[in-house]
């Protein structure tokens, strides 16, 4: 087995989407190298407001998929406000994840992180 069922993404910092190509903004990288379709659930914690649980995401058997966090997410669209938030994901089926940055500052930067597996 590859991969975990839980993982936790403490800094997220969703960036302004500036006016240049390409438009700043992050992204959820979920691999799921294993024979059974993924379903993930987010929950997504703020400073300022209460969490906010998105459901309905699958990753496909040994595929990998990116979710923009700054389009709208989940059957229902929802979308990730500008700013802090942390994240924890489930998933029905180990998966490997991290997060990727593009910040739109004047020397652009790009980053990824790992996400932090919890023990299942």
């Amino acid at each position: 087995m590859h991969g975990h069922k839980t993982w936790f993404f403490p800094d997220g910092d969703l960036p302004a989407a500036g006016d240049v190509e390409p438009k700043g903004h992050e992204s959820l990288v979920v691999l799921n190298p294993g024979s059974t379709d993924a379903t993930i659930e987010l929950m997504v914690y703020f400073t300022d407001r209460p969490a906010v649980k998105i459901s309905g995401l699958t990753v496909l058997a040994e595929r990998v998929r990116c979710f923009r966090l700054d389009k709208p997410l989940g059957p229902d669209g929802w979308q990730m406000p500008f700013g802090q938030y942390a994240m924890k994901l489930s998933s029905s089926a180990p998966v490997i994840c991290q997060i990727g940055r593009m910040d739109r500052t004047p020397d652009v930067a790009y980053y990824t992180v790992m996400g932090f597996p919890a023990d299942d």
